[in-house]
């Protein structure tokens, strides 16, 4: 059965690209196929059009799209072959719903139906846990301060909850984002590999703590390599 590996963090700038690099290297040089599903490429894998074009027009996107757009992921991934998927904050979308004004009773009704569908392939979350303040300026460091102005304002325009006008508003909602996203994976048995301070580490050893972690979902080869 394929592994599908969705990698999340407690906020931008705590290394999720970069570990999902890594560990795409790693696996591919174990002899599996694999996938690297970048976090822009939601916009360009035909499987997500319905969901770019939805949220194009309308600002917003249902549940029920990105269920089927789920469903037809599963249905590419199972056609491939590839036996494991690297996906760069794709699903479980909880922050997509957070930020579309969906409860917590709503995401775990969406989460039931997602587990279902992703019943093909096996999901493990890896999650980079961290300080989200920290983050965050790093993420500035290399983006430059426009980048967390724009960050800030758009969770301000999707008029989440609890409301962010300014940083400090924005990492006490981060911080509401990561307790919603990882209770409601816990709920549902996915996999689920949590690597604490992970903004601290370098990013060698945040790969080598993911790979320890990955061993139970991963077949022989890939977790003794």
């Amino acid at each position: 059965m394929t592994v599908l590996i969705t990698v999340w963090g407690a906020s931008p700038g705590v290394g999720k690209s970069t570990l999902c690099a890594g560990l795409s290297r790693w696996l591919a040089d174990t002899g599996l196929r694999v996938d690297h599903f970048r976090e822009e490429e939601i916009l360009t894998r035909p499987q997500f059009a319905a969901v770019a074009e939805e949220f194009k027009t309308a600002g917003t996107v249902e549940p029920e799209t990105l269920i089927e757009a789920a469903a037809k992921f599963v249905d590419a991934v199972v056609a491939s072959g590839d036996d494991v998927v690297v996906a760069d904050a794709l699903m479980p979308f909880v922050p997509t719903l957070l930020a579309m004004g969906h409860g917590e009773e709503a995401i775990d009704a969406f989460m039931t139906d997602l587990t279902g569908v992703l019943a093909r392939v096996r999901p493990v979350m890896v999650f980079l846990d961290g300080n989200a303040e920290f983050a965050l300026s790093r993420a500035a460091t290399r983006e430059g301060e426009q980048w967390l102005d724009r960050y800030v304002g758009k969770l301000a325009d999707y008029e989440v909850s609890p409301p962010v006008a300014d940083v400090a508003s924005a990492v006490t909602y981060l911080r509401h984002e990561r307790a919603v996203t990882l209770g409601a994976v816990r709920r549902k048995d996915w996999g689920l590999v949590v690597i604490e301070r992970a903004d601290e580490q370098p990013p060698d050893e945040v790969l080598r703590a993911a790979r320890r972690g990955l061993r139970p979902w991963l077949g022989r080869t890939a977790a003794h390599g």
